[in-house]
């Protein structure tokens, strides 16, 4: 099996990585469950690819039910360094049209009671997260989609809404009162999982609708959000093609070391089978 260092996970409407080589499917088990599909794994350029479906093969998880922790843990487990999500937004902004890309680079958290930590049950750690998304890959992304002819907006701000309803427009308009630039379903847990984690993560945003604050636009619909999707689908293949080749070096950003002082739980303490669930992320610290 290829050894991946950059993983993708792919949101609505993308369910399929193209352009791999030497393709293997694997289905890990982990201390948190099954992840959302198998996982496809090969080579692109020469690069170790892991590509997951987040809401599974033919769409088969809500946004509150998708098992984020064994997604990050079972895409770390095969050595993955670099996570890029490939995310379905509503726009709140009106310089941001339907079919624009967004690489945001800071988030406001809606959900209500996902599981958005790998500690607890004995262990105890505390990581930073004032930059949630890693601003290397952000920069690499937003020069990709430029170069692939994309309107793209190089940063912005991620309401994470829990769904699967959509807004109201009370809440629409709320949102865009708090300075906010895009709203969507699945960047958390995973962005603060792949912080514990210590895997650089960045989102390639696609607008397909405007939400419901937009007074002379159809309010979201599925339908609507599919139909653009579709029309990105070709553009998003693209822009991962251009960029996994440039992420492929040595990493140098402190997402690597993310965890590094945060345990505050004294390790004589700690239940041997949470050591062992973490064992992953935390031995290197707890020699």
């Amino acid at each position: 099996m290829v050894e991946a260092r950059i993983g993708v996970i792919g949101g609505t409407g993308l369910y399929r990585m193209e352009g791999l080589k030497d393709a293997e499917e694997v289905f890990p088990d982990t201390p948190f469950g099954k992840p959302s599909d198998a996982i496809l794994t090969g080579t692109l350029d020469g690069v170790g690819v892991a590509f997951l479906p987040r809401h599974g093969k033919g769409h088969r998880f809500t946004p509150s039910e998708i098992p984020a922790r064994a997604n990050i843990y079972a895409l770390k487990a095969l050595g993955v360094q670099r996570i890029i999500s490939v995310s379905a937004v509503g726009s709140l902004r009106e310089d941001i049209h339907p079919l624009d890309m967004v690489v945001p680079d800071q988030i406001i958290d809606r959900t209500r009671g996902r599981v958005s930590t790998f500690f607890g049950d004995g262990i105890v750690a505390h990581v930073g997260f004032a930059e949630p998304f890693c601003s290397y890959m952000t920069d690499v992304l937003h020069r990709g989609a430029e170069r692939m002819g994309a309107s793209v907006h190089p940063k912005g701000t991620y309401v994470v809404m829990e769904g699967p309803q959509f807004s109201t427009k009370a809440e629409s308009h709320m949102y865009r009162s708090w300075g906010a630039d895009v709203i969507g379903m699945t960047a958390l847990p995973e962005a603060k999982l792949a912080r514990e984690a210590e895997i650089c993560y960045s989102i390639l945003a696609c607008s397909t609708d405007y939400d419901c604050w937009h007074e002379s636009e159809t309010p979201v619909t599925v339908e609507m959000i599919v139909a653009n999707l579709n029309k990105n689908a070709v553009l998003s293949q693209a822009i991962l093609a251009d960029v996994i080749p440039r992420m492929s070096g040595e990493r140098s950003c402190p997402c690597g070391s993310a965890l590094e002082n945060t345990i505050v739980t004294a390790s004589e303490v700690i239940p041997p089978e949470a050591r062992e669930r973490l064992a992953l992320f935390v031995d290197k610290y707890l020699v």
